[in-house]
């Protein structure tokens, strides 16, 4: 399955955090907003589709820059997931959480101690590699969180 998501960066040097709802799978945790790709669609079209589904606004595809992927390991994944990364620094309309339990902006490096689940993980690794803030972000287990996404 492919998938998309966005590392929005504000003026400040922040990206912003999208906590996914409580019912959705790893429901509760931080991620990078975005979703499928669907049927006919490329990458960066359904990522600005994505965008005005989630946060209320409109992203140019043109404005989507690649910048990192990361891909499901584990050999008994029945539908193996690959999430494309783009950084996107310009945006109409004021992001605002219009599915999912809020948003965040946080500086890259501020992002490691928010309970993510692993791809997402993994992309923060990469974004801060490529700003030079560190290296990899521990990860925090889906399974050691509390109802409200909270640390157990």
């Amino acid at each position: 399955m492919l998938v998309v998501a966005a590392a929005l960066f504000d003026a400040r040097g922040r990206v912003l955090m999208h906590r996914r709802p409580m019912a959705k799978h790893h429901g509760g945790l931080w991620e990078f907003p975005g979703g499928k790709v669907e049927s006919g669609e490329s990458p960066p079209v359904a990522l600005a589709r994505e965008l005005a589904e989630e946060l209320a606004i409109t992203v140019d595809p043109s404005d989507l820059v690649p910048c990192a992927f990361a891909t499901e390991t584990r050999e008994a994944e029945a539908a193996r997931v690959v999430i494309l990364l783009y950084s996107c620094t310009t945006w109409v309309g004021e992001v605002r959480a219009v599915e999912g339990e809020g948003i965040d902006w946080r500086f890259p490096a501020a992002c490691g101690d928010l309970a993510m689940p692993p791809l997402d993980c993994d992309l923060l690794s990469q974004v801060l590699r490529i700003g030079g803030q560190g290296g990899p972000v521990e990860i925090i287990p889906s399974s050691g969180l509390a109802n409200d996404g909270s640390a157990a």
